[in-house]
């Protein structure tokens, strides 16, 4: 027999709160309903799959729940994706993008687009890059927009989500962030491999582990900071927490006058990078779209 999605919700939610009573309430059932789905998934499979007191998934328990989450959403986008099939031509489109994605080119397609079609109506929502292609994947966001840190022409890593095109939008040169008093503020140009024994901000904007993958190892961390404001990732490096990469776009839009001369008088000083080589690129995610709004603006997005 195979496992009822419904109950694989129930197992999924009753794990993440480790309680009956806050699954059922979430997902509006009785304690005494939460119960009996656990029962009947444990049956099905002849497993215990979470111990009772305290609420926690058993080792096979966390091991369904690895699984859980990807099959989850492909059910999620299967029945979005049947469900566009045959839905009416829409004026309004969902866009989600990721911060940093809607740079100067993106806001300027955007708006011909606009232009264009002046019964358009967008609705634009910032995420983070890894519920980007479940929003797309579930019919929650009609287009996406994702950017990230790669060599050039390369295209980003994404996450698993089904069947979702991706097409290269924008690729845009990093700056190096820095404190005003940094010995290398006045350089023209500077090597991240000359960078790695220095002291860098992690954040989502400029995850070191990324950077590794690229540059190599090194790159230690001066401050994790989990939000993605660039407005208070640029004050932490203007106050010497640490270095970090933006796109030259966005250093000069969120923090003001900025110094890319040999003498450094700003806030922060922003100074390219000449090797290697590395963009921040922005690409867009939609699903199947038939002619209409989606596929008109998904074609002005991509130039």
């Amino acid at each position: 027999m195979l496992m009822d999605p419904h109950l694989l919700t129930t197992f999924v939610t009753v794990a993440r709160h480790g309680s009956f009573s806050a699954a059922a309430a979430e997902l509006g059932y009785t304690q005494s309903a939460i119960s009996q789905q656990i029962a009947a998934l444990e049956a099905d499979l002849g497993l215990a799959l979470l111990r009772r007191r305290p609420v926690e998934p058993t080792p096979a328990g966390r091991r369904l729940l690895e699984h859980a989450g990807p099959l989850l959403l492909r059910l999620r986008a299967a029945r979005a994706d049947v469900l566009r099939t045959a839905a009416e031509p829409s004026h309004l489109l969902r866009v989600a993008a990721t911060p940093l994605a809607v740079n100067p080119v993106v806001a300027a397609r955007l708006a011909r687009a606009r232009a264009a079609q002046p019964r358009l109506e967008v609705r634009l929502r910032t995420c983070r890059a890894e519920r980007l292609a479940a929003l797309v994947a579930e019919g929650r966001a009609e287009l996406g927009l994702a950017g990230g840190i790669a060599a050039p022409s390369d295209p980003l890593r994404l996450p698993e989500a089904g069947p979702i095109s991706t097409a290269g939008v924008s690729e845009e040169d990093l700056v190096v962030v820095l404190e005003p008093g940094h010995p290398l503020a006045g350089r023209a140009r500077l090597r991240l491999a000359d960078l790695i024994d220095a002291r860098w901000l992690d954040t989502p904007l400029c995850p070191l582990a990324r950077l590794r993958d690229l540059v190599g190892d090194g790159f230690p961390v001066g401050l994790e900071y989990e939000g993605d404001d660039v407005h208070t990732v640029l004050t932490l490096a203007a106050a010497g927490h640490g270095l970090t990469l933006l796109p030259a776009s966005a250093v000069p839009a969120a923090g003001g006058p900025v110094c890319t001369g040999p003498v450094c008088t700003g806030p922060v000083c922003a100074v390219p990078v000449a090797a290697p080589r590395l963009v921040h690129r922005v690409e867009l995610l939609h699903a199947a779209l038939p002619p209409g709004p989606a596929a008109a603006l998904a074609a002005a997005l991509t130039g």
